[in-house]
């Protein structure tokens, strides 16, 4: 990664180590070396954002109805996922 980047070999092991800090030029190409939005890069909230950009995408294409189907499936997968949680 660091070589796409345009750096030497250990740049990116001295960023994960807190031995130095990327500029604001290169986070960026970080951030689109990764595929992700800056945003995203620091949404700890979110297992996998590139994921969900393209679930996000492919809703955008689908109809009401679809929509409501796609949402009880997800509300469906979400109560199974609660309910092995309790147990």
């Amino acid at each position: 990664m660091s070589l796409a980047l345009g750096q030497n070999e250990s740049y990116i092991n001295h960023i994960e180590n807190k031995s130095s800090y990327p500029s604001m030029q290169c986070f960026f190409y970080i951030c689109e070396y990764l595929g992700i939005s800056p945003s995203e890069f620091f949404d700890d909230g979110k297992s996998d954002p590139t994921k969900l950009r393209d679930v996000y995408e492919n809703l955008t294409h689908l109809d009401a109805a679809q929509l409501d189907i796609v949402n009880a499936v997800i509300k469906g997968l979400l109560g199974k996922k609660n309910n092995a949680d309790r147990e």
